[in-house]
């Protein structure tokens, strides 16, 4: 039940024990403060969410642009591929296919 020993060991050595109706009380505060802040932490999900902001990385701009593309092109971006077909199944039927190809430079620009 307890998987961390050395801890447990080390609360009871350097701790005294407490009456158990003080110990009621104290569980009965703490859980209070628990169903309090999560109750006010599920009202602001809701508030976000009611409001536009429910993606709130993108809202805030910690999300870029480029998270926005379809997992296929990220993952050849990540993986440094160029030029690939990506084909999109849905169990065993095809959904569709596309390329992804790098915009080619012209080097004449320069």
């Amino acid at each position: 039940m307890w998987h961390f020993k050395w801890l447990r060991r080390m609360v009871r050595r350097n701790t005294r024990p407490i009456p158990e109706d003080q110990a009621t009380v104290w569980r009965q505060r703490l859980s209070f403060a628990y169903v309090f802040f999560a109750w006010n932490a599920f009202g602001m999900v809701c508030y976000l969410i009611f409001t536009g902001r429910k993606d709130w990385a993108k809202y805030y701009g910690f999300k870029k642009e480029e998270d926005e593309l379809p997992p296929g092109q990220q993952w050849a971006k990540t993986l440094g591929i160029e030029n690939a077909k990506v084909i999109r199944f849905s169990g065993f039927q095809k959904q569709g296919e596309y390329k992804i190809s790098k915009p080619e430079v012209d080097s004449s620009e320069s």
